[in-house]
């Protein structure tokens, strides 16, 4: 007998009782699509075309780049093993920030990796797994004649550098275009322009602060990092972006929360590694890995990369000494260190200040700020 609560073009996602009073309701997935519901292979063939959709997912639902794991691994193993760029602080394709505090040699060392890349050269005490390749380097920092000081001896003997490396700065004589709404906005394209221009693969933004002015707000870190990202993706780079710290004890290890604007930008980097100044020497440096996604953090507190700043002839760069420990390079905090400390948290705190801003000026936590107040 035909079924009387059938109606012809009943469409997918519609309400509708059967001959038991019960609902019939299909899958919104079909709503294009009319059912015969008189026909019981009409359920079996959609819903064996459903089963398959979610089986099979697309590559681009929206936002998301949905596969199975297995699917995931297949794709990723035709690409090649990302390899060294310097030893395990960087590698191919990660965006890593280098950070220190400043007039620590974060540009003499940037400067000293694009170099190795581009000559495709390991630079002394450390490892360089991958062919060389074309670098540019946006300098934000110097000028040219600056740049020729540390790169040459007394501004005669020039070094030479491979034509893989290109340096960038900042045209004076250039306005803001009509076409731009803001000078970052400007930047970017003309960044992104660069980059096509010199073919580059490997990227060294010298330093972030110039893109961003006030990165150590989320809001403005956050669109910054995503910027990067894209360029890398898009490019397929290899992007080293310089950082600074702002005032830090010296007393204490280095840690992501020395970076400023630490919590997007440490979140969103691939790896990260700082320079920390010595208490031994003026012209000693350590180097300490800090983030790492590629590989285990290897140069920890434990074991950090100790070198000194020199310029044998015409380039002023890195010279590995060996390893130590980083507590060997800490201040040791005296008593009229602690005295001068507990002095100006009680003078901050006389003027109204919070524990927490009082913790944020002196670079401590607000529970020691408390701690010490009531000493």
């Amino acid at each position: 007998m035909e079924n009387t609560n059938k109606k012809p073009g009943w469409q997918a996602g519609q309400r509708e009782t059967n001959e038991h009073g019960k609902v019939n309701t299909l899958n919104p997935i079909f709503n294009d699509e009319i059912l015969d519901l008189g026909n019981p292979d009409t359920f079996k063939n959609h819903f064996a075309e459903l089963e398959n959709r979610i089986s099979q997912p697309t590559e681009t639902n929206g936002l998301f780049l949905v596969k199975t794991a297995n699917r995931w691994i297949e794709g990723a193993k035709q690409r090649p093993i990302p390899k060294m760029l310097f030893s395990e602080f960087w590698f191919e394709g990660e965006l890593c920030i280098l950070f220190a505090d400043t007039n620590l040699g974060k540009s003499i060392l940037a400067v000293q990796i694009g170099d190795s890349i581009s000559r495709g050269e390991y630079i002394p005490g450390f490892k360089f797994e991958a062919i060389k390749q074309p670098v540019l380097y946006f300098d934000f920092e110097m000028g040219d004649k600056q740049f020729e000081a540390r790169y040459s001896n007394n501004f005669q003997n020039h070094y030479q550098w491979n034509e893989k490396f290109f340096r960038a700065e900042v045209n004076p004589e250039s306005d803001l275009p009509k076409s731009f709404q803001s000078i970052e906005q400007y930047i970017n394209h003309s960044l992104e322009y660069s980059i096509c221009d010199t073919r580059a693969k490997v990227l060294i933004i010298d330093n972030l602060t110039y893109l961003r002015n006030e990165t150590e707000k989320a809001k403005d870190a956050l669109p910054l990092m995503k910027h990067l990202k894209a360029l890398k993706n898009k490019y397929q780079l290899s992007i080293l972006a310089l950082a600074h710290t702002p005032k830090r004890d010296l007393s204490k290890p280095i840690s992501r929360n020395d970076l400023q604007g630490s919590k997007m930008l440490i979140n969103f980097c691939d790896s990260s590694f700082a320079i920390g100044e010595s208490s031994q020497d003026s012209k000693i440096r350590y180097i300490k890995q800090i983030k790492a996604r590629n590989t285990e953090i290897i140069f920890d507190s434990e074991n950090v990369i100790t070198c000194q700043i020199d310029k044998p002839i015409n380039f002023l760069g890195f010279e590995f000494i060996g390893f130590s420990t980083e507590r060997e390079h800490l201040r040791q905090q005296t008593d009229t260190d602690k005295e001068n400390m507990k002095a100006r948290i009680i003078e901050l705190k006389a003027a109204g200040r919070s524990l927490r801003d009082i913790g944020s000026e002196l670079n401590i936590s607000h529970m020691k700020v408390k701690r010490i107040s009531e000493l």
